[in-house]
């Protein structure tokens, strides 16, 4: 049985349940409000009677005839319980003691008693008893009614309730079996969908195209959506490690094959000149600083990848690492005779990783060191864009880059010119670096060459 069906059950059982306690609880007050009323009424009968009792000349027989009810039984009997006057028997001294009857014992005791479909032990039938009791005359005035099936029918409960709520209850279990099927559909499909999921099989199938249109088919829609947005990322991301894997493979290649082929020389050669392993063992000391640069990119752009948790932020002067990377690359803007102008703001106060915001801002510079070409200028400017927020232009005016490299500068690995960019000794992840880090601090950052000449970086930076 499936959860639709059970809840549909529980609830339907639950309702019923309330439902008849709710029946029976009004049968009986409807039928105890009918029993008051009469005997309020007999009540009325009896005051009036002890009443007309003053008056000169009273008759009770005649005052029953005028003022009582069809088939109305007249007792009045003394404190003691003896009967002293019966308007249907005359016989009083045969007639038992009514003192233990149960509506003259709580007349007696409280005022007034009733007592309901019971047998008269003196004419023999089912009555309905309300007796009154007298003080001031010491006397109990008991009028009955015959319980026949007229005075039974006026007693029992309005049965127009019972069918009302039966019609109610009909109604709301169509109503919750339609919204239990609703349910049931979705939860089937959510069922079926993790089945498969869990078992690999494709989900592109007719029996998780549609569902219900109310807010649990939307949900139940979307989580399957979101499963295979997921599933479509996870394969793009499978695509990309191994992309990433074969550059990384390839990019170390080269220096180890270099550093190996230099070392397999001297080795081999003895008798090598040493003037030829200086150079050889310079050339292995250059491939692998190399390598040792490549190894720290990947590793920076491994921990961004797994986020913040990984870093730690504190408050950072943005502008002290600038100057801080303008006196770290001096010499090498001075051997391309370039010029870096540092047009930034003092105090540029954010919340970030030290190690990644200089990261950032150096590997910008490296990339214009090496690929601006000499003599040209650096700039840099920042201004604050809103209250939370710095943005930063980044420019040179070198010889710039095609536009259809644009788009792929900030990938892992990308060269506009492979032969060159080895040549400086690039890793390829100094771009990638850049965006990264840019968007590990909550900006964005966009590359576009400048209107003069050069490459032009655009980027912001959280407070």
């Amino acid at each position: 049985m499936t959860i639709g069906k059970r809840m549909y059950l529980s609830i339907l059982t639950l309702f019923g349940v309330f439902a008849v306690f709710f029946i029976v609880f009004q049968q009986y007050r409807e039928k105890e409000y009918k029993i008051e009323t009469l005997n309020q009424r007999l009540q009325v009968f009896n005051a009036n009677l002890e009443e007309a009792m003053e008056q000169e000349g009273f008759s009770i027989d005649s005052f029953i005839k005028k003022h009582g009810m069809a088939h109305l039984r007249v007792t009045v009997v003394d404190t003691t319980g003896r009967v002293i006057y019966d308007n249907l028997r005359k016989d009083y001294s045969n007639i038992s003691n009514h003192r233990e009857r149960k509506e003259i014992r709580e007349a007696i005791d409280m005022g007034q008693g009733y007592d309901i479909n019971r047998v008269s032990n003196t004419i023999h039938g089912d009555f309905f008893y309300s007796a009154t009791y007298f003080p001031d005359r010491n006397i109990v005035i008991r009028s009955a009614l015959p319980y026949n099936n007229d005075l039974s029918k006026s007693l029992r409960a309005d049965q127009h309730f019972i069918w009302f709520a039966l019609v109610v209850m009909i109604v709301l279990s169509m109503v919750l079996y339609q919204f239990i099927w609703r349910l049931n559909s979705n939860i089937s499909k959510l069922r079926l969908f993790a089945q498969r999921a869990d078992r690999g099989e494709s989900l592109d199938t007719e029996d998780l195209v549609e569902f219900p249109d109310d807010e649990l088919g939307e949900i139940s829609e979307s989580i399957i959506k979101i499963y295979i947005r997921l599933q479509k990322t996870k394969e793009e991301q499978n695509i990309l490690k191994r992309q990433l894997t074969q550059n990384i493979a390839h990019e170390l290649k080269t220096p180890v094959a270099s550093i190996q082929g230099y070392l397999e020389t001297i080795i081999d050669n003895p008798a090598i000149k040493e003037e030829n392993k200086a150079q050889f063992l310079e050339r292995c000391y250059v491939q692998s600083k190399r390598l040792g640069s490549l190894l720290n990119d990947i590793s920076m752009l491994n921990r961004m990848d797994d986020g913040s948790q990984m870093m730690e932020f504190e408050e950072i002067d943005v502008s002290i690492t600038i100057r801080q990377i303008i006196k770290d690359t001096a010499l090498q803007l001075k051997e391309k005779n370039m010029k870096f102008i540092d047009k930034t703001p003092d105090k540029i106060i954010i919340h970030g990783a030290t190690g990644v915001v200089y990261s950032i801002f150096r590997n910008l510079t490296d990339n214009a060191i090496a690929y601006a070409g000499e003599g040209s200028t650096i700039t840099l400017e920042a201004h604050q864009s809103g209250e939370y927020r710095w943005s930063f232009t980044f420019s040179d005016n070198g010889v710039g880059v095609d536009d259809k490299h644009l788009p792929r500068l900030f990938e892992r690995f990308y060269r506009v010119d492979k032969g060159r960019s080895r040549k400086l000794g690039g890793t390829g992840l100094g771009l990638a670096i850049v965006k990264n880090g840019v968007l590990l601090h909550g900006g964005t950052i966009k590359a576009e060459n400048a209107p003069g000449g050069g490459l032009k970086f655009e980027f912001s930076l959280a407070k």
